[in-house]
């Protein structure tokens, strides 16, 4: 099925003729999650005909139209305006699914169904070049501002789904939003995606920048130090909608002045307001963004001496590295519980001779990007040390080790009740959510499981052991290795089988320690292993026959039976084969704290146990690559 689907970034529509054919501010040749190209001629000639029946339409239900063409495999779902139909060829002349983006409108089309479903991503950004003097301040202003108005454009009815506001910064700083979604959006959906946008915008591709453009295929925002839009009144599903910009009734000489002046102004103040804005930047844009982009390194170099610790002082703290002082050892190196002459009691990672080869830039520089991941649910980086090969990485001890030494032992397991599991899969869900959306980096664990989650003096779990993790760049959504780095049954299958990871990789091993968690049953040492049987295909069987509470840990006296059959359906979303279909991490974390949310029911998961793995040759080698 093919699709198309456009929208107003404001509350009027601005025509453009479609012989201007101006470039986007904006646009991706092919869906984050869609990427292929299409020789079909018959979707072709579909396209092309819903495109050329877009231009030639002029009626636009509040600036919103959407159309289809075709049957089967073959129709094309859309929406659109002159401008955008006539330049999206241009630019995507074979794809499969494109999206442009212009400051007043939006176009989308897609051979999957893209009506009554929200998508965040592919995504786009438009920064200004200025940057606030404030950065802490002004996030958390605007942050709050984008949330409200979340909420206002969320309730929104079918016909427009937008609001609009504004907040002082500073007595001279004054922001103005705007948040948008497509109208057919149900109001949780709306919601969730301007959330992953906010967070998204404030705290990774445009930290501390005073105007921003971002949004992706169904929803939008977008804010400035200036008023852009036409009025600041929020429209919600209680306030009557305006009228259509314009309307065509013949023989009426004021209706046709009111059209034209009402096409005309919208116009020239939107070329006023261009210039203006170029003409702000050009002159203030260039000095203080090198002047930013100094600071900023200034910054990491101030925190990097920071986090230096004196090598022969960490020695000392953990007895020169004895064996009574050893808590673990792993792939990348061994675990030494150390205490410094202040008292303070800290955890020493020392790293093995493969990763000490590592050179002391490029060590300094990994360091720096842990320390900047700060979150309660991860495991807190205090510093680092070098002494020639010697590298040695510093965090906070945590008393209560990792989760598999009380998780799997048949004494400590009956100290974790169903109260203390559902607060650990909440706080590793938050974890998660952190490293993948609102972080200012976005970090895929690789290795999430029972063993790399420790547990403080309250019991709350915190993500630990980053030596796989990969970072991706922002507009990156997956890559691909031939060095599989991983624990067998917490990895997913197009991970295993071609070297494929993504942030759904850590969902998979998400959903996975979800059931060992409920379970009390490690994945790779399942009960039922000998006739066959995973610990996922056993959740899977018992779901689909009604018999899920059969999952439940025999050890667990007391238990919310709503609250452990909503964490098993959130578990099997997690782990479905198809990467595409198993969820976010914000959505699991609203699933897990909201019961207002109907939960999707989970399609077939990957029946992915130790034996299958062991037996998959890796494939060929080559670099980590962008999607």
């Amino acid at each position: 099925m093919k699709s198309l689907v456009i929208f107003p970034i404001i509350i009027f529509l601005i025509a453009t003729p479609v012989n201007s054919q101006r470039e986007f501010d904006a646009y991706i040749c092919g869906d984050e999650l869609y990427n292929y190209t299409t020789t079909n001629p018959t979707y072709k000639k579909n396209l092309h005909t819903l495109l050329s029946t877009i231009t030639s339409n002029s009626e636009m239900n509040y600036g919103f139209y959407n159309h289809s063409v075709g049957q089967n495999l073959d129709k094309v779902y859309g929406t659109c305006i002159n401008s955008a139909a006539a330049r999206i060829i241009l630019d995507c002349p074979s794809q499969n699914s494109a999206l442009g983006w212009y400051e007043n409108c939006m176009i989308r089309y897609s051979n999957i169904n893209i009506f009554k479903g929200e998508m965040s991503k592919p995504r786009f950004n438009i920064i200004s070049a200025r940057k606030t003097v404030h950065p802490k301040n002004f996030n958390l202003t605007v942050s709050k501002l984008m949330i409200e108005l979340a909420h206002k454009a969320a309730l929104g009815d079918s016909r427009r789904k937008f609001s609009t506001g504004e907040v002082n910064v500073t007595s001279k700083l004054k922001v103005y939003a705007l948040l948008q979604c497509i109208p057919d959006l149900e109001e949780f959906d709306c919601l969730n995606c301007l959330k992953l946008i906010v967070n998204y915008t404030l705290a990774d591709c445009c930290y501390a920048r005073e105007g921003v453009r971002a949004g992706g295929p169904t929803c939008n925002i977008r804010f400035e130090n200036y008023p852009f839009y036409k009025s600041a009144v929020p429209f919600s599903s209680q306030t009557p909608p305006p009228p259509p910009p314009y309307t065509h009734k013949k023989g009426s000489r004021s209706k046709s002045y009111r059209v034209a002046m009402i096409i005309i102004i919208p116009i020239i103040s939107s070329l006023l307001l261009v210039i203006f804005v170029s003409c702000y930047f050009k002159k203030r844009g260039e000095k203080p963004l090198q002047k930013v982009e100094n600071e900023e390194a200034e910054n990491d170099h101030r925190m990097l001496e920071t986090l230096q610790l004196d090598f022969g002082i960490v020695k000392a703290a953990t007895n020169n590295f004895s064996s009574s002082n050893k808590l673990g050892q792993g792939g990348f190196g061994t675990v030494y519980k150390g205490r410094l002459p202040s008292g303070d009691v800290i955890a020493v990672k020392r790293l093995s001779s493969t990763n000490s080869g590592q050179g002391e830039k490029e060590f300094k520089n990994e360091a720096l990007l842990i320390a900047k991941l700060q979150h309660r649910n991860l495991v807190r980086f205090l510093g680092f040390c070098t002494l020639k090969e010697e590298r040695l990485l510093i965090y906070e001890f945590l008393p209560n080790n990792s989760l598999d030494h009380f998780l799997f032992d048949p004494i400590k397991c009956t100290y974790l009740d169903w109260e203390k599991r559902y607060k650990i899969i909440g706080g590793i869900a938050r974890g998660l959510l952190y490293l993948h959306e609102e972080s200012r980096l976005l970090v895929v664990h690789r290795d999430l499981k029972a063993g790399n989650v420790l547990l403080d003096a309250e019991m709350n779990p915190k993500i630990s052991d980053f030596g796989t993790a990969r970072l991706f760049s922002a507009d990156q959504s997956r890559a691909y290795t031939s060095k599989i780095a991983g624990t067998c049954g917490y990895m997913p299958p197009e991970y295993v089988i071609h070297g494929n990871f993504s942030i759904k990789s850590d969902v998979f091993s998400f959903g996975v320690l979800v059931l060992e968690i409920i379970s009390g049953q490690k994945v790779s040492k399942f009960s039922g292993a000998q006739t066959g049987e995973s610990l996922i295909s056993f959740a899977w069987k018992n779901w689909s026959e009604g018999n899920a509470l059969r999952l439940i840990d025999s050890t667990i006296q007391a238990t919310d039976t709503n609250e452990v059959l909503r964490c098993i359906n959130i578990a099997l979303l997690c782990v479905q084969e198809n990467a595409t279909q198993r969820p976010i991490m914000s959505s699991v974390v609203l699933m897990l704290n909201s019961y207002s949310i109907t939960i999707p029911i989970p399609s077939h998961p990957a029946f992915l146990v130790q034996d299958d793995i062991a037996s998959v040759a890796p494939p060929q080698d080559h670099n980590i690559l962008e999607s």
